[in-house]
């Protein structure tokens, strides 16, 4: 279920997966805009469909302008099933991380390039 290329220049309003596909062998999902229990569905499939078909499954998450519990909740559940790696996510979602205790669990990196670089985790 290819959507656009990985193109960070898509104004607001769009849906909040704004793209998809496989870079090194790994899954990307770009997400924008606000997740919360009214708008998460679509990254919720988004993230399941990956994880089904991949090892390591990259977030990007550097539009994303506000998340709820929800999405933290879609986050832990993806990272019990495998290797996910949050990229550069800015400081709304740095601080919900931190604040719910979740960025001792969930692995962020401040670049793309930097997710798609790092080692694998054990499973």
């Amino acid at each position: 279920m290819a959507r656009d290329h990985l193109d960070n220049s898509a104004p607001a309003g769009l849906p909040v997966v704004a793209a998809e596909g496989e870079i090194n062998g790994h899954w990307v999902v770009r997400a924008q805009g606000d997740l919360d229990s009214d708008s998460v569905d679509p990254l919720f499939v988004a993230m399941w469909q990956a994880v089904a078909g991949h090892e390591t499954v990259v977030l990007e998450a550097s539009a994303i302008t506000f998340a709820d519990s929800s999405f933290l909740s879609l986050l832990i559940e993806v990272h019990q099933r495998t290797d996910l790696r949050i990229a550069a996510p800015g400081t709304t979602l740095t601080r919900l991380l931190r604040t719910a205790g979740v960025d001792r669990v969930l692995r962020s990196y401040p670049t793309l390039d930097a997710a798609l670089g790092a080692p694998p985790t054990a499973r």
